[in-house]
């Protein structure tokens, strides 16, 4: 194992905020609450320092390319940087949020999706000085932004209890082609299975997962608009989802430490973990074979998965 270190021992505002792999798994980007991208190299040496924003990273996303390096800040802006092992360098700031950037989501190699706490969702394009699209359907701050497969849909999410499916596609119409209104509290994230269209999986259904502090994970139909499962064991908030590389299963973590692996057909738990603290990201590797969930208490748990198990009684 190789220890990436990030200022040292007691330094304020050191802690890591969000780290994305490349897409050739080569490099890894990490962002933190000093206001600092920091690019490595698998054997862990530190090649780049990115430091323009002026406030902490809350999302790192690398193109599927490789060449751009795209961050947003907590102050306003994100930024499309251009990355290789010789140099690190700003291609293009983008100020259009009135609020910190929260998360942001490349469409393609150029085109990239980042909402805020301005309540707002920018379509933007690198080269470009004014946003494409702007969406102005929600009441309260954007947490989440994700492509689907296909590159058609954009869904977000929102403190304001809803989630939107936008069909960016369709250049007259700015109203939500999905609003899903069935969650009581926040959704703090959104994902799509990696099914339908564009997807590996074309010939499976494409679903969008919704998970909310009231405690439960939806997966919701695109083709109709329907909440075909209701995920509801979790008695605290759900802070994490992820869909399994098949679409089969997904994965979802909440405070208290609670990890459950669905069956996505049935809805049905077929395993769970129980770890000290809080999940706050739970990830599949490529073969389908394990879980990792990372806790408050500084631990990442690493748990075997078996397809052939059977479901959990209740």
């Amino acid at each position: 194992s190789v220890l990436l270190e990030h200022g040292q021992v007691g330094q304020p505002n050191k802690d890591v905020t969000t780290l994305e792999w490349s897409s050739s798994g080569d490099l890894l980007a990490t962002g933190s609450y000093d206001g600092v991208a920091r690019v490595w190299k698998r054997s862990g040496e530190l090649i780049h320092l990115l430091t323009c924003h002026r406030g902490p990273i809350f999302s790192l996303k690398w193109n599927k390319s490789g060449n751009f390096l795209l961050s947003g800040s907590y102050d306003k802006t994100t930024i499309v940087w251009e990355v290789t092992s010789e140099k690190g360098l700003v291609r293009q700031q983008f100020s259009f949020h009135q609020a910190p950037a929260l998360d942001v989501d490349w469409k393609d190699d150029n085109t990239f999706a980042s909402c805020s706490t301005d309540q707002c969702v920018h379509i933007c394009q690198v080269g470009k000085h004014e946003p494409i699209k702007t969406y102005r359907g929600h009441k309260d701050e954007v947490n989440a932004v994700k492509w689907d497969p296909s590159g058609m849909l954009l869904a977000s999410c929102s403190d304001d209890c809803t989630a939107k499916v936008w069909n960016v596609a369709d250049d007259l119409v700015l109203t939500p082609l999905h609003d899903f209104q069935s969650h009581q509290q926040e959704i703090y994230t959104v994902k799509w299975s990696p099914t339908g269209k564009g997807s590996k999986n074309p010939s499976k259904l494409l679903m969008l997962a919704t998970a909310s502090f009231d405690g439960s994970v939806r997966l919701w139909n695109i083709e109709t608009g329907e909440c075909i499962r209701l995920l509801s064991r979790h008695h605290e908030s759900v802070y994490s989802v992820a869909f399994s590389p098949s679409g089969d299963f997904i994965a979802s973590g909440s405070l208290a430490g609670q990890l459950y692996i669905w069956n996505v057909k049935e809805g049905k738990t077929i395993k769970s973990y129980k770890g000290n603290g809080d999940i706050f990201e739970v990830a599949w590797n490529s073969g389908e074979s394990r879980v990792a969930a990372c806790f408050s208490s500084n631990i990442v748990s690493v748990i075997d998965f078996h397809r052939v198990q059977m479901p959990e009684r209740k």
